[in-house]
């Protein structure tokens, strides 16, 4: 059998994030919830995946630097596909800054001295943010993960072939 290559564990590893993105916000009918948890160990078990298959392949030769390389085109193709998957699906779903927009207003109504006015205007701002403000959460929760996951694996590789030889 023909081992998977990098890239194809990239777009795996994508391709399986967005398909439990999907089951997830169809069994919840949202994202906020404990279920997600399940996306974000599936990214860190892809980013493993592809950090020890690369030291498989280098015969535990790798230093931190490769090593954290191999996670980082990892990890930057699974960013890159959360993020359109993102964008994709916010904009097939407009229902969900409307959901934003009412429960916003329904909390912020229940503070004190503030207008109708004022309401509308805070509800109207956070419509016109909703996909951008969503986009950059995904963009930098995902790299943050992703190179921390890296450097921790990397680090953990290095250090291992260091003691083996």
């Amino acid at each position: 059998m023909k081992p998977i290559s990098a890239k194809n564990k990239r777009l795996i590893t994508g391709t399986a994030m967005i398909l439990i993105s999907i089951a997830i916000f169809f069994i919840k009918k949202n994202f906020e919830n404990s279920l997600q948890y399940i996306t974000y160990t599936t990214y860190v078990a892809g980013i493993v995946w592809t950090l020890l298959s690369f030291k498989k392949e280098t015969s535990n030769t790798a230093t931190f630097k490769q090593y954290f390389a191999e996670g980082f085109k990892c990890f930057i193709v699974v960013t890159l596909l959360m993020v359109l998957f993102t964008l994709a699906f916010l904009l097939l779903h407009p229902e969900l800054k409307e959901q934003m927009a009412v429960m916003m207003r329904s909390e912020i109504s229940k503070l004190k001295d503030i207008t109708p006015l004022d309401i509308e205007n805070r509800v109207a701002s956070a419509k016109k943010a909703f996909i951008p403000s969503l986009l950059i959460g995904a963009v930098f929760g995902y790299l943050a993960i992703g190179a921390l996951i890296s450097v921790i694996g990397a680090g953990f590789l290095s250090s291992q072939r260091k003691t083996d030889l």
